[in-house]
């Protein structure tokens, strides 16, 4: 098992700066995926970054050029840098992270975290 303290979130107005954290505890794999969703009111849950043990990342591309994602794998944290953020996207924001065990992929959530853009 593995859990996810996140951190962060809350109200900014548009343009402004944000910073989440996450936590992982537990049953840590060598090799995983930690990564952060977000879901907006209506909306599907939807990737928005996502960075491997060996620092390649990919974002979704309406992030792209505004977000970075980063970790330390010492710590066993990701951290998901959002600037010049925009009332879109105003979502709750999952921490998620998928542990490689034995040939298998085991994903993994956090509780959430809201993230309000004000236009």
């Amino acid at each position: 098992q593995v859990q996810l303290v996140e951190s962060g979130g809350g109200l900014v107005q548009a343009g402004g700066s944000l910073r989440l954290s996450c936590a992982a505890s537990g049953s840590i794999s060598e090799i995983n995926i930690m990564g952060w969703y977000r879901q907006a009111p209506g909306k599907q849950r939807e990737l928005v970054a996502q960075i491997g043990t060996g620092g390649i990342s990919n974002y979704a591309d309406s992030v792209k050029g505004r977000f970075t994602i980063s970790r330390d794998n010492a710590k066993s944290t990701v951290y998901l840098q959002m600037n010049n953020l925009k009332p879109e996207d105003t979502a709750v924001y999952y921490c998620n992270t998928k542990q490689l065990a034995k040939g298998q992929w085991n994903p993994y959530w956090g509780q959430g975290t809201q993230v309000t853009v004000s236009s």
